[in-house]
């Protein structure tokens, strides 16, 4: 189903390809999508910035706890690729089996605190199409997270709008790593499959 192949490694330029290699730290593997965004080098170049700095935990919001927030927005959004390179980067930063196996099912987890199910009700709310944030989830998050937490929960809850947008349409291929990682933690609970993002 890829619109466009992902470039080679050695088809990339050196500059960028030094800096691409930021992925394999909480992925494993430099994703087959940064690697179709780097025909345009800029683009790869803008979007490893904007991960890089969504992704800096600055305030209560955890390296683990925001791969969780963008697997709910890419549940909500339908991305299957997506859904795969969350659980595969929780993983990577310490998330448990048990919040791993029952995040797609979060506010019925005994996994989750209040205050992450609020960041996660927001996420999927802010995720649907048409959007769906009303004053309810709004003032659920602020109970608990302030203004700093609520920018960096919004800056992931963004970043993965874009990626499922690029990753749904693209045809992505998904990679063996978080192939092998959607299997074990969502195949059976969610009827997770890589769908049409198999190589």
């Amino acid at each position: 189903m890829e619109i466009v192949k992902p470039l080679n490694e050695n088809d990339i330029d050196p500059s960028l390809l030094e800096k691409i290699q930021f992925f394999k730290g909480p992925l494993g593997v430099i994703p087959s999508s940064v690697k179709t965004m780097s025909y345009h080098p800029k683009i790869a170049n803008a979007f490893t910035d904007l991960n890089k700095a969504v992704m800096e935990c600055k305030g209560k919001v955890t390296p683990e706890f925001k791969r969780l927030i963008g697997y709910v927005t890419s549940f909500a959004s339908g991305c299957l690729y997506c859904q795969a390179h969350t659980i595969l980067g929780a993983e990577r930063f310490g998330c448990t089996k048990k919040r791993l196996d029952e995040v797609w099912n979060y506010a019925n987890s005994s996994a989750f605190s209040n205050a992450e199910k609020a960041a996660l009700d927001f996420a999927f709310a802010a995720a649907s199409v048409p959007n769906k944030v009303t004053e309810n989830e709004v003032s659920q998050l602020k109970n608990y997270w302030d203004e700093y937490d609520i920018v960096e929960i919004m800056g992931v809850i963004a970043l993965f709008g874009f990626l499922n947008r690029w990753n749904d349409s693209m045809g992505s291929a998904l990679e063996d790593l978080p192939i092998e990682k959607g299997k074990k933690h969502l195949g059976e609970n969610t009827n997770w499959t890589p769908g049409k993002h198999r190589v």
